[in-house]
């Protein structure tokens, strides 16, 4: 009789009769015999190496229904796949069952309501292509491959933040398939704490089979690009780049990166593989008017290069893409930090001297206007004032430099310790770090764990940034 073994949520393992779900499901089932297998395993992050019992793609609500029931009449683990972006690689379980959305990516605009309904399994990508037709936008994050799904559940920003708030600040409706195996409709009206919980609070509260948001006017195209200083002036830079920020409008959004220099063709060779400190911005609305919102931040110092100019917000929105391509090995450690004070410079001035690998970089996102109007208790997302997520990203292609870019990238978060807020985003929270879930949510914690305990009091969803209900 052919049987798979899983592995449980009790931390022992069983054999199941395959027909018990392969009877059940209309879209393709993967195991490890599956010339697809390796494919449906592969994520972003190629550092996670986890091998399903199981993979299920999904084509519809009912298999979504079908296979939460298995897991949970089995007690096997379960984890969700939409993009597969997760840093921490929430996305695959060892020994249990994938539910895996790459079938389910539509994209559904309503040009009259300005409301777009999208398919977990979608991209960014995905999701502005289709919106961008109609020159409308969900603000969503900075690499085109990233998945709706997971961005969303965390809180997602991007070049949009400042204009238009967070992702989960559009999401007004959504369809769930809960641990009961039910699909009910969450938003202000109905299910509100469920609602509520899953803007933030990640994938703990359910299966999302439906994403709504509303859209709001910007593009076709933006003013946008990127100014490129030598890293010998980081302290200028950044002291007046913060400057600008605190009087800038809500259309501009502008970010740092600093790392050493990729073979950009607009940058002069001699510069290529030397440290640079990178000014990239994005005005949504009037290009003219951009032009002059983006003068001060682009007479900051004596720039290499300025390259910023007319383009569609497709094209920016995936601008960054060839330097996050998947496979390659990657590590983050982030802090929330209301200002980049000189100690803090220092800190990272120094750090970007002794980068493990060309690859790895430090980049500074500022979360402000829209973004901050929002009271801390209305969402999961506690940290509305205006302030920078520092990612320290590190990135590099063998094993055997796995050590040494991890051990750089939390050095320096212990050293900018002292300078951070103690919030953190819950995206950018690595595998083995778990413990760090807590700070995330702050002073909402008790909430989601509440709100956990009524919809998944045996914590089914648990391959996730975990809430323990």
């Amino acid at each position: 009789m052919d049987t798979i073994r899983f592995n449980k949520l009790d931390g022992t393992s069983t054999d199941i009769q395959r027909s018990l779900i392969n009877d059940s499901i209309s879209g393709q089932i993967i195991d490890r015999n599956s010339a697809y297998y390796a494919d449906a395993c592969a994520l972003w992050n190629g550092m996670i190496d986890k091998s399903p019992s199981l993979i299920i793609s999904v084509k519809n609500d009912q298999d979504v229904v079908n296979a939460v029931n298995f897991a949970r009449t089995h007690g096997v683990l379960l984890a969700i796949k939409g993009g597969g972006h997760n840093i921490a690689g929430k996305a695959l379980v060892d020994g249990g069952l994938v539910i895996d959305f790459q079938a389910m990516t539509d994209v559904l605009v309503n040009e009259s309501q300005k409301t777009v309904k999208v398919s977990p399994g979608a991209l960014l990508s995905d999701v502005d292509k289709a919106t961008q037709q109609y020159g409308l936008v969900v603000p969503t994050g900075i690499n085109s491959t990233t998945g709706i799904a997971g961005l969303t559940l965390g809180g997602g920003f991007g070049w949009t933040t400042r204009k238009f708030g967070l992702t989960i600040d559009s999401l007004c409706s959504a369809k769930i398939v809960t641990a009961a195996g039910e699909v009910v409709v969450a938003n202000t009206s109905e299910n509100s704490d469920l609602f509520w919980a899953i803007r933030g609070g990640g994938g703990n509260f359910g299966v999302i089979t439906e994403f709504e948001f509303n859209l709001h006017r910007a593009g076709p195209e933006v003013l946008a690009g990127m100014v490129v200083h030598p890293f010998s002036d980081i302290k200028n830079v950044l002291k007046c780049y913060q400057a600008v920020l605190d009087n800038a409008p809500d259309e501009l959004t502008c970010w740092v990166v600093m790392r050493k220099a990729p073979p950009l063709p607009f940058l002069p060779a001699e510069w290529h593989g030397k440290e640079i400190i990178v000014l990239a911005m994005c005005y949504v609305g009037d290009i003219a008017a951009g032009q002059i919102a983006t003068q001060e931040m682009r007479n900051i110092g004596n720039p290499i290069v300025d390259v910023v100019g007319p383009m569609p917000l497709t094209d920016w929105q995936g601008a960054f893409d060839p330097l996050l391509t998947a496979g390659a090995r990657n590590y983050w450690k982030s802090h929330d930090m209301a200002e980049i004070n000189d100690e803090a410079v220092a800190t990272i001035a120094q750090s970007i001297l002794s980068l493990p690998t060309a690859e790895c970089e430090i980049f500074l996102a500022h979360i402000g206007g829209a973004a901050t109007r929002i009271a801390p208790q209305d969402t999961p997302w506690l940290n509305r004032q205006a302030h920078f997520v520092v990612n320290i990203h590190t990135r590099w292609q063998q094993a055997e430099d796995d050590q040494r870019c991890r051990d750089w990238a939390r050095d320096l978060h212990t050293s900018l310790a002292e300078q951070a807020m103690g919030t953190i985003y819950v995206n950018f929270i690595p595998d083995g770090d778990d413990n760090c879930v807590a700070d995330a949510y702050g002073a909402n914690y008790d909430r989601l764990k509440r709100i956990k305990q009524q919809c998944d009091p045996n914590n089914l969803f648990r391959v996730n940034q975990n809430i323990v209900p």
